[in-house]
């Protein structure tokens, strides 16, 4: 099978699961997965960066490990932890044991030392709690690991990502080097919150995801609506393109383009009606002052998508 083959079916099942795939996506996820690089995706929210990576899971058939970044984590909830309760209960029923080993020693150091030569049976594998990250490298037959919204996450934990996604292992001190089994399929999403380290972009592929044009929204919202009206579908999707053109606190995203979709198909609209916008457009702006300013300007703005939606769809 040819490159141009492989990409074609990489495309036909990224299509299968709803998710429109450009030339310019499926190089990258084709040559993320032949050397083994992760996608550094950027963009503005809604736009579909965790959709794909939840999408090329179901394409490839791999199970999708997911990590949500915040503020603060740390290795206990993105790597590992020690099951402290169950090492604090099997110490309990262990007593007798424990007994058995104090028998007969005279000093403290001398006590110590023999719970010293047993202390590593409770930090060992049955007592360790994979977090997504060391989950990821012992998947047996290989995963898709999504580490979403990494620039909500500190510089700390960037830095316990290099080790992982420059040799895919990990060390765990009481135990040693944990090496990846199947090497994961990695994507990492960011909203741009903060710049990104450029030791951690070194190790990826960069994928930018903007806004799609009028054509590719439309085909996107058909996608996921197959029965939504035509005129309902070109004035609609011409009337979110004339928003994104105003300097709005957040701009519509094509999450929100299908919410909207949605509930006009719910309230029988065949075509866009300034009244229905005017009523609806809570679904897609998401601040008060937007609201005020688009319904002000209502008019001006409808009559312009209708103008558009000609232009753009003929």
């Amino acid at each position: 099978m040819t490159t141009q083959d492989e990409l074609a079916t990489l495309r036909q099942k990224l299509g299968d699961q709803n998710y429109i795939c450009d030339e310019r996506i499926a190089v990258t996820l084709y040559l993320a997965r032949s050397l083994d690089k992760p996608v550094f995706i950027e963009g503005p929210p809604g736009v579909g960066k965790t959709q794909l990576a939840r999408s090329c899971a179901a394409a490839l058939e791999l199970p999708l490990i997911r990590l949500q970044c915040y503020e603060g984590l740390d290795e206990t909830r993105a790597l590992y932890e020690w099951k402290y309760g169950k090492q604090l209960l099997y110490t309990q029923m262990m007593k007798s044991s424990v007994d058995r080993i104090l028998r007969h020693t005279d000093t403290l150091e001398e006590g110590l030392s023999r719970l010293h030569a047993q202390g590593d049976v409770f930090f060992s594998k049955p007592f360790l709690e994979p977090r997504p990250l060391l989950q990821s490298l012992e998947s047996a037959a290989g995963c898709v690991l999504l580490i979403d919204e990494i620039d909500r996450a500190d510089e700390a934990f960037e830095a316990l990502l290099l080790e992982v996604l420059s040799d895919f292992q990990v060390s765990i001190p009481e135990i040693g080097t944990v090496r990846a089994v199947h090497k994961p399929m990695v994507f990492l999403t960011s909203n741009n919150v903060r710049e990104m380290s450029d030791a951690l972009k070194r190790r990826c592929l960069h994928l930018h995801i903007p806004f799609p044009d009028a054509r590719l929204e439309a085909a996107i919202v058909r996608v996921h609506l197959p029965t939504i009206h035509d005129s309902l579908l070109t004035s609609l999707v011409a009337f979110i393109q004339q928003l994104r053109t105003l300097d709005l606190k957040k701009q519509p995203s094509v999450s929100e383009t299908l919410d909207w979709a949605r509930a006009l198909i719910l309230l029988g609209a065949e075509a866009l009606d300034r009244q229905q916008v005017s009523d609806t457009l809570h679904i897609i702006l998401k601040y008060q002052q937007d609201i005020e300013r688009v319904t002000d300007e209502l008019p001006s703005i409808h009559q312009r998508s209708l103008a558009d939606t000609q232009a753009l769809f003929g």
